[in-house]
């Protein structure tokens, strides 16, 4: 099949969305731990998550708007913090749970049977059971005028991973720790290496690790 633009837009909704939601291929699926200013505490599923730099260590995430209420969004811009953390096999379907649609003040941490766990630094929850996970601090909101989203940017202040998923180079073995990945809006995937390549520079044949 071949679709051209206008045939997009006459898609049907749910399937437009799951279609476009693919195409890009395999994404990185995390929880966002926040906490409002009265004190309740919040836990989203989230598949935009993108690296921006190392130096300094910033991420970014695309949100929908609603800025107003005890949401994601709302909480990172009240209170600064947030927390990130990698999903797990072990896990994953109460991590899909976290995409209902709960009411303000509903914790979903309380709902689908996760664990909050606070650190020092970090007024956000991060969630006990996972394996990978980091806090951020809010720096900047980028509002995308095309189709009304919100790109939040952060700084990553405080990282925790499992020392035998950390290499001499810095490589953090994902599939060691046991996260997984995901495509589209819910299809849930493990992962198998392939291999690791050699830097790549002109002219050079790259090697495998």
């Amino acid at each position: 099949m071949i679709y051209n633009h206008e045939d997009i837009l006459g898609l049907e909704k749910r399937f437009r969305a799951n279609f476009i939601n693919s195409l890009g291929g395999f994404k990185s699926v995390v929880l966002i731990g926040t906490k409002s200013t009265q004190g309740n505490e919040n836990l989203a599923v989230f598949n935009s998550l993108f690296h921006l730099g190392a130096n300094p260590a910033l991420c970014g995430m695309v949100v929908r708007p609603n800025e107003k209420k005890q949401n994601t969004l709302g909480n990172i811009l009240q209170t600064k913090f947030y927390t990130i953390n990698h999903i797990m096999l072990s896990f994953y379907k109460q991590a899909h749970q976290c995409s209902a649609k709960y009411d303000d003040g509903i914790s979903e941490f309380n709902e689908v049977g996760l664990t909050p766990e606070y650190l020092d630094g970090i007024s956000a929850p991060f969630v006990q059971e996972s394996v990978v996970k980091f806090g951020c601090e809010f720096v900047q909101k980028i509002d995308i005028e095309l189709n009304g989203t919100t790109i939040i940017i952060g700084k990553i202040i405080k990282v925790v991973v499992p020392d035998h998923c950390l290499g001499n180079d810095g490589f953090l073995n994902l599939e060691q720790a046991g996260s997984i990945t995901n495509s589209g809006l819910d299809s849930y995937h493990t992962t198998q290496t392939i291999s690791r390549l050699s830097y790549a520079k002109p002219f050079v044949e790259v090697s495998t690790l």
